[in-house]
């Protein structure tokens, strides 16, 4: 497969969940994703780490490398050691990441990451929960994602997901940026 590569098989959600679950109103915090980008309109989503705001000046927003870790992402310090651990382990930096719900029956509709933040950064998903798997398309290959799962997917091509479960589905989805690239992102070691 081109587009898809199983990292890992071996990760434990629980700690993950139990997390999350914790959290009375983990999903209701923020609804600027499925507000603001139409494609995702379907999906819930707890940011982690965002674009730096005050790094915009005039780019677009899917240009701007700087991110930073959320006010919110406080109350996630296992995600957050995970996100540490796993950036250190690939010898990369961590970009962007949030967890994401996609409640039974909605989907994420066909789109391409566009911008020069995405271009350079490779996109992971790790499945939290998925009673029958999670469905992902990208270019012309589909995959089914179990629990426990952590994927790499090429998200420079048109992608999409659907949850053709009868249960809420929820993903870790982050980005990293591999240390050797960046200095020319960066213009110095970062």
């Amino acid at each position: 497969m081109k587009c898809f590569r199983r990292v890992r098989s071996d990760i434990d959600p629980r700690p993950f969940l139990d997390e999350i679950a914790a959290i009375e109103d983990a999903w209701d915090a923020s609804t600027g994703r499925q507000d603001k980008i139409k494609v995702q309109r379907e999906a819930l989503a707890i940011p982690i780490r965002g674009l730096r705001k005050s790094a915009i000046g005039a780019r677009a927003r899917r240009d701007v490398h700087e991110s930073r870790w959320t006010t919110g992402s406080n109350r996630y310090p296992i995600v957050r050691q995970f996100l540490q651990r796993f950036a250190r382990e690939e010898d990369s930096l961590l970009g962007r990441a949030k967890i994401v719900c996609l409640p039974a029956g909605r989907r994420v509709y066909p789109h391409i990451d566009r911008g020069e933040y995405y271009a350079v950064r490779n996109r992971f998903h790790l499945v939290l929960r998925s009673t029958h798997g999670s469905w992902l398309k990208a270019g012309d290959e589909e995959v089914r994602m179990r629990e426990g799962e952590l994927w790499w997917f090429d998200n420079k091509q048109v992608h999409e997901a659907f949850n053709d479960g009868d249960e809420d589905r929820i993903h870790m989805i982050f980005d990293m940026l591999p240390v050797a690239e960046a200095p020319q992102v960066f213009g110095k070691v970062a």
